[in-house]
């Protein structure tokens, strides 16, 4: 699996830009049309027929024609957008693209090797009208992430510094990174650990310590310069994690503790506003415990009942099973974008379609997918996307609900308290609009200083690029894990992000991270809040190594080589 040198050319420009760098809309609204006609035959099946106005989704007043928010060059994300993916062919027929996708995952990232070059389109992902191939719908896996060739030995993997071209410098990304340079047990730290926290840049480690040592004060309400200053500060930070998402407008951006409080805000007011007795929520079996858990007391509370998506033995959704469990019932859909345990990235833009045509609104949980693919929750046309900090390189204890504009007003707080408030009397209290509606007390100020400057960060090294870089070091990781006697791999799905979990039958799994830990490697072993994932395979846990842009192929060759030293019965 060598990598070529780098050629001279540049890469090719990405399509579905308009001239001034912004989202094509035109090719986006297009695109969303030639969707709706493909599904249509779907919405004509017994029991599923669309309801003529959407129930509980809130008309968004302004956009594109297909109920697109309105995208301006001013609101324009720094990075390309994600696009839908282009339409299927009818049934019986072949497959035809759309313009512009042929140089777009379905997920809406470049397709693109080590150096950020266009590479060729991988097949795209199956709607559930299409003809299906075999009992689970899939064909034959053609990995996009893993070519599949021959189980390599390790003299055939390629060298140390394989991955490293004029694209990407890994070598300078890991100096801003001061955790990394450190010993453990007498090794050097190899941190593979990143789907459940990431280390922090300097940048981030600087701008939390200079906002407690000059700027430190409350927001909002005070005339005093270091409130001045430490609004802007906050604010500042709602407006890159507005450009962050591709958001239309910064109001549309709610700070919270991270993605379970965003989860939990979203069941506390859409859900119990909208949800009742034999109402329907419809879950996936790929789902973080975040996802599932807040669902659930909605549901005790309320009667609703919860229907759950299965997966395949590669880890994917059945999205046939995802047609036949959507109901006249279904109230809202909440599915993660990335597994946290799987790696497997699901097929969100076909699934917000379908539910939208139904009039049924959307949650996509972000936290595994923004710290490897951009975003754009316009193009996605989530109705809401939630996200940690910490899992993109930002503080702990931070994060943010990115929820559209009319749905966000229609809704009530969650929490009181000061700041969110207009008026109050002991008779009845007026709020604010979002987001201070959403926003009760003394908001983590330093923790969105910190996300601020962790998005600046990886806006900085480029979305694209990591990207790219991680999908290579997958590949070599994959292959490399593939020279091990006896290791099953958990989660092969064709869409991967940077998760490489397995288990050793016969050496129990905290044995295999203890042992990994006396070399300076970081594992997580155990069930990575997501037990009905991992039951699917029979399991009650796996070790699970997860990469990030700062990891090499030197430390994978680390991991794979203590791996073959571990003791076996």
């Amino acid at each position: 699996m060598s990598i070529p040198s780098p050629e001279p050319a540049p890469p090719a420009a990405l399509e579905g830009f308009g001239e001034t760098g912004g989202p094509d809309t035109a090719l986006i609204t297009r695109l969303a049309h030639e969707l709706w006609s493909e599904i249509a035959p779907v919405l004509d099946a017994p029991g599923l027929a669309a309801p003529a106005v959407a129930p509980a989704v809130p008309a968004v007043p302004h956009g594109l024609a297909g109920a697109y928010p309105a995208s301006t060059p001013e609101y324009a994300p720094p990075v390309h957008p994600a696009t839908q993916p282009a339409a299927p062919a009818a049934p019986g027929g072949t497959d035809s693209g759309a313009a512009g996708a042929s140089n777009a995952h379905p997920f809406g990232e470049p397709r693109c090797d080590a150096f950020g070059r266009p590479v060729a389109s991988p097949a795209p992902v199956r709607l559930p009208h299409q003809p299906a191939p075999g009992p689970e719908s899939f064909a034959t896996p053609s990995y996009y992430f893993i070519r599949e060739p021959a189980v390599p030995t390790p003299a055939a993997l390629p060298a140390a510094s394989a991955l490293s071209g004029p694209a990407f410098d890994v070598e300078s990304v890991r100096r801003d990174f001061p955790a990394l340079h450190q010993q453990v047990n007498g090794k050097p730290l190899v941190w593979l650990d990143n789907a459940a926290t990431t280390h922090k840049p300097q940048a981030v480690i600087d701008a939390t310590s200079r906002f407690y040592g000059r700027d430190n004060s409350n927001i909002h309400r005070a005339a005093h310069a270091l409130a001045a200053r430490s609004t802007d500060l906050y604010e500042g930070g709602r407006e890159k994690v507005r450009q962050f998402l591709g958001a239309a407008d910064a109001k549309e951006i709610i700070f919270t503790r991270g993605t379970t409080e965003a989860i939990n805000l979203v069941a506390n007011t859409y859900g119990q506003k909208n949800i009742g007795a034999g109402d329907e929520i419809l879950l996936t079996r790929l789902e973080h415990h975040a996802n599932i858990v807040p669902w659930q007391l909605l549901a005790q509370r309320t009667g609703a009942l919860i229907r759950v998506v299965p997966i395949n033995d590669r880890g994917e959704l059945i999205l046939e099973e995802f047609v036949r469990l959507f109901s006249p019932r279904t109230r809202i859909v909440a599915v993660t974008h990335v597994s946290n345990a799987l790696g497997t990235i699901n097929p969100v833009e076909s699934i917000i379609a379908f539910a939208h045509a139904r009039g049924v609104p959307v949650l996509v949980d972000g936290a595994q997918s923004t710290p490897h693919l951009p975003i754009n929750v316009q193009a996605l046309d989530a109705d809401f996307f939630v996200f940690s900090g910490h899992k993109i390189f930002a503080p702990t204890g931070i994060g943010a609900l990115y929820g559209k504009a009319a749905l966000l007003e229609s809704l009530p707080p969650w929490q009181g308290g000061g700041h969110m408030i207009r008026d109050v009397t002991f008779e009845r209290t007026i709020y604010q609009h979002a987001p201070e509606k959403f926003e009760a007390g003394t908001p983590d100020i330093a923790g969105v200083v910190g996300l601020g400057a962790a998005i600046d960060y990886l806006f900085k090294v480029g979305i694209p690029a990591i990207a790219a870089y991680e999908h290579a070091l997958l590949e070599y990781a994959t292959q490399a894990l593939a020279t091990l006697p006896g290791l099953r791999p958990i989660g092969t799905a064709r869409h991967k992000a940077s998760v490489l979990s397995f288990v050793i039958p016969g050496v129990p799994n905290e044995s295999i991270a203890k042992h990994l830990d006396q070399q300076g490697i970081a594992v997580r072993a155990g069930h990575h809040c997501a037990q009905p994932a991992q039951r699917h395979f029979g399991l009650e846990s796996t070790v699970r190594p997860s990469l990030a842009f700062y990891n090499t192929n030197a430390e994978v060759d680390a991991l794979v080589a203590a791996l073959h030293e571990l003791p076996r019965k």
